[in-house]
C-alpha cells in the first residue's frame, strides 16, 4: 500500500479539480467541492500548513478517491 504524500490544501484542491470536482461553496476556511458525476463532495480545510494524514484520508474517503488515484 503506497504512503500518502504530504499535501498542502492548494495541491489537494488542484488534484480534486483535475478529477472533476468543482467548488460548491466556502464556509469560513473550509472549501466544499462537489463532483456531479460521482455524486460526492469533499470538504478541504484551507490553512497554511500541510493537511494532516488522518484528515487527508478522511477527505479521500469523502470524495471516493483511492490512494492510487492520488498519485
Amino acid at each position: 500500500m503506497p504512503r500518502l504524500p504530504a499535501l498542502t490544501p492548494k495541491k489537494l484542491i488542484a488534484i480534486l479539480e483535475g478529477l472533476g470536482f468543482k467548488k460548491d461553496h466556502v464556509t469560513g476556511s473550509h472549501f466544499v467541492y462537489y463532483d456531479e458525476h460521482r455524486g460526492r463532495r469533499a470538504v478541504v480545510p484551507v490553512h497554511s500548513k500541510d493537511i494532516p494524514k488522518g484528515t487527508l484520508m478522511s477527505i479521500l474517503r469523502q470524495a471516493g478517491i483511492t490512494k492510487e488515484e492520488l498519485k
